[in-house]
């Protein structure tokens, strides 16, 4: 990032970048480390989005400053095809670096995140951290492990991770379609035979 300014309550910034910016236009959607933001000015060199105070409050947004180095994702077209999970860019909370155990080529990450949201983090389902989509390696207490492979580290700005690092957190999209649909089950244990019965459907053994 080379800009943050003030505007009106909402917050500007300004972002350098090489091929996000080819085809970019004014009314556009990037997400910007997992944020879903609308694009409001572009140059040959860089783009700007604009932040409301609800988004800085929901998302890590709030503490970045000039000199950051974000993830950056233009929207999907339809028709495309879908390398990673299907993510929003609507982050669902923040999770907080706890450890990193540098390894030979890659880095197992853990991040502390809070009971509501690791209910809807299935181990070796999906996840979306910073923007990144990753596998689940571990779950287990309050967190959540990720193994960050080369490729990973090198592409991304995950690879600059430490402990106490904040991150923007989005778990999968059908899960939480799940969650909401079935609010008192427990999506991750829970059997498929259980979410029809609470459906409604009368099902026999």
């Amino acid at each position: 990032m080379v800009g943050v300014t003030a505007r009106s309550g909402n917050r500007l910034l300004e972002i350098t970048a090489a091929q996000v910016l080819q085809g970019i236009k004014t009314g556009d959607s990037v997400a910007v480390n997992g944020v879903c933001l609308t694009v409001v000015s572009s140059g040959d060199r860089s783009f700007g989005v604009e932040a409301s105070h609800q988004t800085r409050e929901a998302s890590t947004l709030g503490h970045w400053g000039v000199g950051r180095k974000v993830n950056l994702e233009r929207a999907l077209q339809l028709g495309g095809r879908l390398a990673g999970h299907l993510v929003q860019g609507h982050i669902d909370g923040i999770g907080r670096v706890s450890k990193v155990k540098y390894g030979e080529g890659s880095n197992l990450v853990t991040i502390a995140i809070s009971p509501d949201l690791l209910k809807l983090v299935a181990p070796k389902g999906s996840i979306a951290v910073d923007g990144v989509s990753l596998t689940v390696y571990e779950k287990s207490g309050n967190a959540l492990k990720l193994m960050l492979i080369p490729y990973t580290l090198s592409h991304t700005a995950l690879g600059d991770l430490k402990p106490g690092d904040e991150v923007n957190i989005e778990t999968d999209l059908f899960i939480r379609w799940l969650a909401d649909r079935f609010p008192d089950g427990d999506l991750v244990a829970g059997s498929q035979k259980d979410w029809l019965q609470a459906d409604g459907f009368h099902l026999e053994d």
